[in-house]
């Protein structure tokens, strides 16, 4: 299994992600800026998400964590009071009760405001997400709060888009 891991993920870091979101920071939060990438993998996806930005404090033991998640909407926009309010609910394709949304994803953890996350979904195939919403909140999910993990405020989104595939010679 370790051989077939190691040449997946060589594979993978070598070639184009299928689907993509490049994130930004609400009006409150404009220094957040990241990307997630979505690679198709056995019969799921490689998720790898960088941002930096984060709000976070200097002190020990305060590093933040955030929720992630893909929406259903397909707009980073809303109201001053909600800025992403067009992303929706979390993607769900399959009706799920949460957090077993195909869009739930594990937390981002701050570091400095920095974050990495490369996680492996089977929820959903890359080309399927496409036109739906990244989103990172300013709370962790807590995984069951009905229906959304109560993760607080939505302060950066991207829209995700599908690389188109290179034509062949």
């Amino acid at each position: 299994m370790r051989a077939e891991l190691a040449k997946a993920l060589n594979l993978l870091l070598n070639t184009a992600p299928q689907a993509y979101a490049f994130l930004y920071g609400s009006e409150e939060y404009p220094d957040i800026n990241g990307a997630v990438y979505l690679y198709p993998l056995w019969d799921g996806t490689l998720v790898a998400a960088e941002v930096t930005g984060l709000p976070f404090m200097e002190a020990s033991c305060s590093e933040k964590i955030f929720g992630f998640h893909i929406h259903e909407g397909g707009q980073c926009q809303g109201t001053p009071e909600d800025p992403f309010a067009d992303t929706g609910s979390h993607y769900n394709p399959q009706h799920c009760d949460h957090p077993q949304h195909a869009g739930d994803f594990p937390p981002l953890f701050g570091n400095n405001g920095y974050a990495l996350s490369i996680f492996y979904t089977n929820r959903f195939r890359p080309h399927e997400t496409h036109g739906h919403t990244v989103v990172i909140h300013g709370m962790p999910d807590d995984f069951k709060t009905q229906p959304s993990g109560d993760s607080g405020m939505k302060i950066a989104c991207g829209v995700l888009q599908v690389n188109e595939p290179l034509e062949q010679d």
